[in-house]
């Protein structure tokens, strides 16, 4: 048991950050699909710093920074050339993809992924103090320091959100920007501050899964854990505490699947699981939300 929750929280780590970072512009009213891309390119950035420093540290920041970057071309179509967010998003997703490609045949002559014969050790928490923890000890003892951060993250994001200036000050430009512009507050560096924000933690969710999971990258290594962060996000309400319950849900989806790979269960269509619980949620909590409006309109009428 402890082993598949072990693997379950492995599995969820990049999906509940991915959504954790969809979320911050989800309430500053900028639906980011380019969480994908900030996942893609920092998973890379790490794979390629670490190989060449030989240093964790470095391969860390780096892998932040590109994430960052990415989120600050994002902000700049978005926010200063007004570019719909689904339109650049979805380009900065395929230029992600293409520029970590590029790399590899140019650079290391290799387009088929890069994997180091050694790289620097991701930080591990571990210790029999965890171990005597009930249930979730054993799980937790031994995940990278990105696992705990994650889950820290989880009622920090909530304090932030909902109590603190600055969270008043997002959530008044995304709910309505007209009446925040009104209240002095400044919309546009409020809607880029969480922007910035999605970048490093998709910057985070793009090293964990490269430097903690798979110690390697190959092209489109990411997929889709962006958009199940971003489902997560929608299925979890846009809060911080139902994020990370739908996150869990795909990430246990997906550590079944590892499980039931090998199995009479053809390998494409197990693969395919933790997408298939998504799309079920998703369209779950859209038939509530139907629901809920029908109902509401019958009470007014």
């Amino acid at each position: 048991m402890s082993e598949f929750l072990f693997a379950a929280l492995l599995q969820t780590t990049p999906v509940l950050l991915a959504a954790l970072a969809a979320l911050f512009t989800m309430r500053a009213n900028i639906l980011n699909v380019a969480v994908e891309g900030m996942m893609l390119m920092a998973a890379f950035t790490a794979i390629a710093v670490g190989l060449m420093s030989g240093s964790m540290l470095l391969a860390l920041l780096a892998a932040v920074g590109a994430g960052l970057l990415m989120a600050l071309l994002f902000g700049v179509f978005t926010l200063g050339l007004n570019t719909n967010p689904l339109v650049a998003g979805l380009g900065i997703n395929l230029l992600a993809g293409g520029i970590t490609v590029f790399l590899l045949e140019r650079v290391y002559d290799n387009p088929g992924g890069l994997r180091p014969d050694s790289f620097p050790e991701l930080w591990k928490i571990e210790g029999a103090w965890l171990k005597a923890v009930p249930v979730i000890g054993p799980a937790l003892n031994g995940q990278s320091v990105i696992v705990f951060l994650a889950l820290l993250l989880v009622p920090v994001c909530s304090l932030v959100l909902y109590r603190t200036r600055f969270g008043y000050t997002l959530r008044a430009a995304g709910e309505d920007e007209h009446a925040a512009k009104a209240a002095g507050i400044n919309v546009p560096r409020a809607r880029l501050v969480s922007v910035l924000i999605s970048g490093l933690l998709g910057g985070l969710a793009g090293a964990q899964l490269a430097m903690a999971t798979l110690h390697f990258f190959l092209p489109d290594m990411t997929s889709g854990r962006g958009f199940l962060g971003l489902a997560a996000m929608l299925f979890g309400g846009a809060t911080p505490g139902g994020s990370f319950a739908a996150s869990a849900l795909f990430g246990t989806a997906g550590a079944a699947a590892d499980r039931l790979q090998g199995g009479a269960i053809p390998n494409q269509l197990v693969l395919a699981v933790p997408y298939i619980a998504a799309i079920l949620a998703l369209t779950a909590a859209r038939m509530g939300l139907l629901q809920r409006l029908r109902a509401k309109r019958m009470r007014t009428t």
